[in-house]
């Protein structure tokens, strides 16, 4: 029997949830406007001088910089590959696809160390150039971020009617062009929603990225890491701003673009 008490119950554990999620963000943000030279909550006072100096200081200037340009090449490649895996894996009738949906999803359910200690001793193994190389540890990035794509894009791609398609077939269009014309129009949000996850995803990475970076390629997480073991000064949060805000960004991007197509998308009254 519901009880009037119960929404707020429910409510109150909601914004208790929130509330512990976005905590350590907020500790983050203000900690990098303290105007102190230590790393501290609260603040002493503030200033833009920690922003200043991750903006002017090479250390994570670089490592931000690094991270973005990986994570961006990550996200073109799992785009393409998951979305042309998904498209397999939902239309195509083969045996042993579950199981080969299961291999695929599987990065997302591995522990983050273990995967990124077999990469390593694999590459080190075949001796194809891939040991500590921008290639090695961008395949890796793939490797993580592809079930993410996969996930997303079918998910999509079993909610569209076919006869969509089918139609433009019908009306002459070729499978190519149907495909782009029809297909990828109606599954674009979800093609976007995977790429964002694809790039949060792999600009975030620290496990894999632990293992297999160099001193001349360290992303900004384990940049974080190495620092904050001997330096206690708020540039550490500054760097945090800027990938928190970086991750932001996408994501109100990718909701500006989809509410764009869906607002296109929706029938004129």
């Amino acid at each position: 029997m519901e009880t009037s008490e119960s929404p707020f119950v429910f409510k109150a554990i909601a914004a208790v949830a929130l509330l512990l999620l976005l905590a350590p963000t907020v500790v983050t943000v203000v900690a990098a406007f303290n105007e102190g030279n230590y790393l501290q909550f609260p603040p002493q006072g503030l200033s833009l001088r920690w922003i200043e100096a991750f903006l002017t200081g090479p250390l994570f200037r670089e490592s931000f910089t690094f991270s973005f340009r990986l994570a961006f090449c990550a996200t073109l490649i799992s785009t393409v590959l998951g979305t042309a895996a998904a498209l397999a894996l939902v239309r195509l009738r083969f045996r042993g696809r579950e199981v080969l949906r299961a291999v695929m999803l599987a990065p997302i359910v591995l522990p983050g160390m273990v995967l990124g200690l077999a990469l390593l001793s694999f590459y080190a193994a075949i001796q194809m150039g891939l040991f500590r190389t921008f290639s090695g540890l961008l395949l890796a990035h793939v490797l993580v971020t592809l079930p993410f794509v996969i996930a997303t894009v079918g998910a999509a791609l079993a909610r569209f009617d076919r006869s969509l398609e089918e139609a433009a077939r019908s009306l002459g269009a070729g499978p190519v062009r149907a495909f782009f014309d029809v297909t990828m129009r109606v599954t674009a949000q979800g093609i976007l929603a995977g790429a964002t996850f694809a790039f949060i995803v792999s600009f975030g990475q620290f496990d894999i990225s632990l293992f297999l970076a160099t001193s001349e390629m360290r992303p900004l997480p384990v940049a974080l890491y190495d620092s904050i073991r001997y330096r206690t000064d708020p540039t550490i949060a500054a760097a945090g701003v800027f990938a928190i805000s970086t991750v932001f960004l996408s994501m109100t991007l990718v909701h500006v673009l989809t509410n764009r197509k869906g607002k296109r998308a929706a029938p004129k009254g």
